[in-house]
């Protein structure tokens, strides 16, 4: 059986994730990296959309999630969204979902705080 992995980079959104009730009054950008690995041989062998993942659907997935029910950890939204993904597309075999948060209330100057989260369905 062959595998492939599927990068999504950079998917952007403004929401109101965070413990601090400022977090959520006034929102942020967080942005959102997927890697996804896929086992899946038909689509590498007939070319067709069918049995892998569609990039427009899974960014739709992301999107609800981050868009929807506010979490106060960006570590629980990025295990919701890999949860999702993998639910939405069985042929995902590893959902690997890194969430960004530029603007993280920390007394100090960082870029951006980042967690990783593994899903292995």
């Amino acid at each position: 059986m062959k595998q492939y992995t599927i990068y999504m980079k950079n998917c952007a959104f403004f929401a109101r994730h965070g413990f601090f009730d400022e977090e959520a009054f006034l929102g942020q950008r967080f942005f959102v990296d997927a890697r996804l690995d896929v086992e899946a041989e038909a689509p590498l062998q007939d070319d067709k959309l069918d049995g892998t993942v569609d990039y427009g659907v899974a960014f739709k997935v992301i999107e609800s999630v981050v868009l929807g029910q506010r979490r106060y950890l960006i570590e629980a939204l990025a295990a919701d969204i890999a949860t999702g993904l993998c639910a939405k597309f069985p042929h995902i075999r590893r959902a690997e979902i890194t969430v960004r948060k530029p603007n993280a209330p920390v007394p100090g100057v960082l870029d951006y705080v980042e967690v990783t989260v593994t899903h292995v369905p």
